[in-house]
């Protein structure tokens, strides 16, 4: 078994990274409550969808929402014969009548349902934050994976932006909201209420455990003569673009040069050395001092 546990038990029904498999194991190891789940973006309700084996092959309900109208119209659709399906249209936000809490509170969903899906390409982060009312058992969001471990950045409460927060971001989050990190995908995260963690017997739960993955990190460097390197992921990930190392620099190839070699070089040395011969230099270093 790996030290992430959950991965052992990946596989795909509907879902992208394995999510399905994992699902399965972690309520075969914590049980389920009132088999309620929800997840948002919904899309067409199949694609990358981590809820459609939940609610098709194992006879859960579902809150699915879907901002994109043509989506919408697909999502109705596939869930046309499945009364324990509630579908809507609507765009999700962080307060008014968009927010979680507003849309659940007109839905038969219990306020201790089993899952919760998260995926909007963005404000994950602050629509997760914004839910006061409702507590789900199992929280799965999407992350930026480019963002390393170690780093806790949130992106602004805009719903105009879309960048995506870090990992850590969410595990500081999650903790503040009474979960703990239990999994992760290459992009989606796991989280449990704290006080189911213990069922699940996993022994090492830190960040660095969990997600291991490193692969669309781009790390930047830089030289002595003020050269910047970039190492590992060199693209743009969700637009395709490569990153020329050579746009990136903040110095012309003219300017490289590491400062302190100047004095590596004789005539600077030679003129160095007669100026602190000189009887001015003493002087004027008896002055400094005086008046430090």
């Amino acid at each position: 078994m790996t030290k992430a546990p959950l991965r052992d038990f990946r596989t795909n029904v509907t879902s992208s990274q394995g999510e399905d498999g994992m699902i399965a194991e972690l309520f075969r190891r914590i049980g389920t409550h009132n088999k309620w789940c929800v997840e948002f973006g919904a899309l067409n309700g199949t694609h990358d969808s981590n809820v459609w084996a939940l609610i098709n092959k194992k006879e859960w309900s579902g809150v699915l929402i879907e901002a994109d109208r043509t989506y919408f119209e697909k999502l109705v659709e596939a869930y046309r014969t499945i009364t324990r399906a509630t579908c809507l249209n609507l765009f999700v936000s962080f307060e008014g009548e968009h927010s979680l809490d507003a849309i659940f509170l007109n839905t038969p969903l219990p306020k201790d349902f089993d899952l919760m899906s998260i995926d909007i390409d963005g404000n994950d982060y602050h629509v997760w934050e914004s839910l006061k009312e409702y507590q789900p058992r199992v929280v799965i969001v999407e992350f930026n994976p480019t963002i390393p471990n170690d780093i806790a950045f949130v992106q602004p409460r805009d719903m105009s932006v879309q960048q995506g927060s870090s990992l850590l971001a969410f595990v500081d989050l999650a903790q503040k909201k009474g979960y703990t990190l239990v999994a992760t995908t290459g992009a989606n995260a796991f989280f449990v209420l704290t006080s189911l963690a213990p069922m699940l017997g996993f022994e090492d739960l830190s960040i660095e455990t969990l997600h291991p993955d490193t692969e669309y990190y781009t790390r930047l460097y830089q030289l002595f003569d003020g050269t910047l390197v970039l190492d590992g992921y060199k693209e743009l990930m969700w637009h395709r673009i490569s990153i020329d190392e050579e746009k990136i620099q903040v110095l012309p190839p003219s300017k490289r040069a590491y400062p302190a070699g100047l004095s590596a070089h004789t005539p600077v040395r030679n003129l160095k050395y007669w100026i602190r011969k000189s009887p001015l230099y003493t002087l004027i270093k008896r002055i400094r001092s005086r008046y430090k």
